[in-house]
C-alpha cells in the first residue's frame, strides 16, 4: 500500500519515447548506442511491451548515431524512467587491432508520452516546414515533399522527421515527439523547483549526468547513483535487466519515503 502511494504518479504512465545518441568515441560510440537499443528492446520483449521505431540515423559500421523509439505497456515509465543520463562503456572496440580497451559514451533520454488531450499545444505556436526527404549522399529519396520540420516558437524546440515516405505519417510522428519533448521541458522546470526544496530522488535524467559504466572485460555494470555493481553484464545486455531495475526502484522508494 505504501509503495502504491509513493509511486502512484509514475505507475500510471504506460507509454514513453526513448532517445539514444552516440557520444564521444566515434564508430565505437555508435555501436554502443545500438547495443543499448538492443538491450532495451529485448527487455521490452520479455515484458511483452510494444516497441515502435520512430527515427534513426545509422553509422557506417552498423551502429546508430541516434535512434528514437516508443515503448508502450503496463509499468513502462516506472521501470524505464531511471535510464535517462550518460552511459559509459569500457571495452576493446571492433575497430581496435591492438586489443586496447577504449572508453566511449552514449546518452539516453526517456520522455513520458502524454496523450493528446493532456499535452494540448496551441497550433499557432508551431511553425511547420515541408521539404523533400534526402537520402544518404544527398540523393532525393522521393520526389514528393514528405519531410516535416516542426518548430515550437516559445521554447525553440524543433523536430525533423523524414523516416516515412508519407508526409502524413512523418507529421504524426513529429507531433508525437514534440508533445513528449514539451512535456519533459515543462515537467523538468517543475522538478527543478521541487528538488531545490528537498533532496533529489534518483537523479534528474539529465543527459550530462553520468549514471552508469558498462565494463565488458570485467563483465561488470556499475550504477553510480546507487553504488551498485553487478557482475552479470552479459545477461543485462541480453535484456535481463530485472535485478538492476528492481534495485533502482527500491532505492527510489526509500528516498521518496524519507522525503514524505
Amino acid at each position: 500500500m505504501q509503495n502504491t502511494l509513493v509511486m502512484a504518479d509514475e505507475m500510471g504512465i504506460d507509454s514513453v519515447i526513448m532517445e539514444i545518441r552516440a557520444g564521444t568515441g566515434g564508430e565505437e560510440a555508435a555501436l554502443f548506442a545500438r547495443d543499448l537499443y538492443n538491450m532495451y528492446t529485448r527487455y521490452a520483449e520479455r515484458r511483452k511491451w510494444k516497441v515502435e521505431q520512430l527515427d534513426f540515423s545509422a553509422a557506417e559500421m552498423g551502429g546508430f548515431r541516434e535512434v528514437i523509439f516508443g515503448v508502450k505497456g503496463e509499468g513502462v515509465w516506472s521501470e524505464l524512467g531511471y535510464e535517462g543520463g550518460g552511459h559509459r562503456v569500457q571495452r576493446v572496440p571492433q575497430t581496435e587491432s591492438q586489443g586496447r580497451i577504449h572508453t566511449s559514451a552514449a546518452t539516453v533520454a526517456v520522455l513520458a508520452e502524454p496523450d493528446e488531450a493532456e499535452a494540448e499545444i496551441n497550433p499557432n505556436d508551431v511553425e511547420e516546414h515541408v521539404s523533400r526527404s534526402s537520402g544518404p549522399g544527398g540523393q532525393n529519396v522521393n520526389k514528393v515533399s514528405s519531410a516535416i520540420k516542426l518548430e515550437h516558437i516559445p521554447t525553440g524546440i524543433t523536430i525533423s522527421m523524414q523516416d516515412e515516405q508519407s508526409q502524413h505519417k512523418n507529421r504524426a510522428k513529429a507531433w508525437r515527439i514534440l508533445r513528449s519533448r514539451l512535456n519533459e521541458y515543462y515537467q523538468s522546470k517543475k522538478r527543478a523547483e521541487r528538488d531545490s526544496k528537498r533532496k533529489t530522488m534518483i537523479g534528474s535524467g539529465d543527459r550530462s549526468q553520468k549514471i552508469r559504466t558498462y565494463n565488458f572485460p570485467q563483465n561488470r555494470l556499475t550504477d553510480h547513483r546507487i553504488n551498485l555493481s553487478l557482475h552479470s553484464l552479459d545477461k543485462i545486455m541480453a535484456g535481463d535487466m530485472s535485478e538492476l531495475i528492481a534495485a533502482l526502484k527500491d532505492y527510489d522508494r526509500e528516498q521518496r519515503l524519507k522525503n514524505l
